[in-house]
């Protein structure tokens, strides 16, 4: 087709994600947007950030503003996240306000874990009015969604609530409905392995059993793949209970292994697995039990897993939500009953989730799905963590 100058037929061959992204590429590198057609409605757009910080935030916002402006529409930016949509701290985004932001870390327009209650629901009512706000996307994490869910369920109330809302996830925690995965987890998960490789290799000159502690919140997803990127004995999980017989059984089994000739032992744990068996209290007891055989060294990682820039994933996963997200903005406004979803990645392919569903797919009680797919992975990471019978 490409020898035949048939560049058309050439380029849907390629499939359409392909064509989609090499659409979007074109559009976003462009040094300034398309101008409106003649007599064409001007929608002003609302964006912000919700939740914890997480890498690609500042790509989808990229991404969003500028295939927004190109079909003639206008973006505001919302800083600090829900305070600033209380605050009424809002103001109006160009092309080159976002220039360069598709492989900066961190959160350009700010981030925060408020959710509205009380009287903050007058306050933005008030500022969706006063800025003429058609249509909200919200790039975050759990406070996002939940912030956007109690929007959502009082519409009644508040006529200017009555708009479309799209909540884009990004999570390092992976802890969303509606999506298999969330932008940013890639990039922790990268931040995880990258140190505890170093911390690997430290402890080679030494017996030694690092007991390394990850973020995650309520969901598993950093310690389970972290644990099987970087061969670890064992990986701790806040879906998993913990006993104190377990705990035993893996010091036996590192005291075997000890005996039998390896140098170190590795312990991937959850920030919330095994409650008050904290990352100090398993330290102790390995410690403890290894005598002059092995030591121990704790590690907690920090922030450090929330830091640096977007993986390459993660920066292009963000960029074809956002494209999606503001299709559907745009195809939801003028409806009489204008919807607000969850946008996700399921099965690899994009789909749409109500938001009022929010509550239902939420295990009660906890910051996570009841459906995560990747826990059917943990049979395989026991079965890594095995060590075998050894003959005598």
């Amino acid at each position: 087709m490409i020898h035949a100058q048939d560049f058309e037929t050439a380029l849907s061959m390629r499939g359409g994600s392909f064509a989609e992204s090499y659409r979007i590429f074109r559009t976003i590198l462009r040094s300034h947007p398309n101008p409106p057609d003649p007599g064409q409605r001007q929608l002003r757009l609302a964006i912000l950030n919700a939740g914890g910080l997480s890498p690609g935030m500042n790509a989808a916002i990229r991404a969003a503003v500028r295939l927004g402006m190109d079909k003639g529409h206008t973006f505001v930016a919302v800083k600090r996240g829900f305070h600033g949509l209380i605050e009424g701290d809002i103001s109006e985004l160009d092309w080159m306000s976002v220039s360069g932001w598709v492989s900066r870390g961190g959160a350009g327009l700010g981030t925060s874990r408020h959710i509205p209650g009380g009287r903050d629901f007058y306050a933005i009512a008030k500022n969706l009015e006063t800025h003429k706000i058609d249509g909200l996307l919200i790039i975050g994490g759990w406070s996002g969604y939940e912030a956007a869910y109690q929007l959502f369920t009082r519409r009644n109330d508040f006529p200017s609530f009555n708009i479309p809302i799209v909540c884009l996830p990004t999570s390092i925690d992976n802890n969303l409905p509606g999506t298999d995965l969330s932008i940013g987890a890639d990039t922790a998960l990268n931040n995880i392995v990258t140190n505890v490789d170093k911390i690997k290799q430290s402890a080679v000159a030494s017996r030694r059993c690092f007991v390394v502690e990850v973020m995650g919140r309520d969901c598993g997803y950093l310690a389970l793949f972290s644990g099987l990127a970087t061969g670890a004995e064992k990986a701790y999980l806040p879906e998993e209970d913990i006993t104190i017989a377990e705990l035993q059984e893996d010091v036996a089994g590192l005291i075997e292994g000890f005996k039998s000739g390896k140098r170190l032992g590795l312990m991937i744990r959850n920030e919330k697995a095994g409650g008050l068996y904290d990352s100090g209290f398993m330290s102790t007891l390995f410690e403890q039990a290894g005598g002059d055989l092995f030591d121990v060294r704790q590690a907690i990682l920090g922030h450090i897993q929330q830091g640096g820039n977007p993986s390459p994933f993660d920066r292009i996963q963000a960029t074809r939500l956002a494209s999606e997200s503001i299709e559907f903005l745009l195809g939801e406004v003028d409806q009489p009953t204008p919807a607000a979803a969850m946008i996700g990645l399921k099965g690899g392919e994009i789909e749409f989730t109500s938001i009022y569903d929010f509550p239902r797919l939420v295990e009660p009680g906890y910051q996570r799905p009841k459906d995560q797919w990747w826990l059917r992975l943990r049979s395989i990471a026991e079965t890594m963590d095995q060590t075998p019978n050894l003959p005598k």
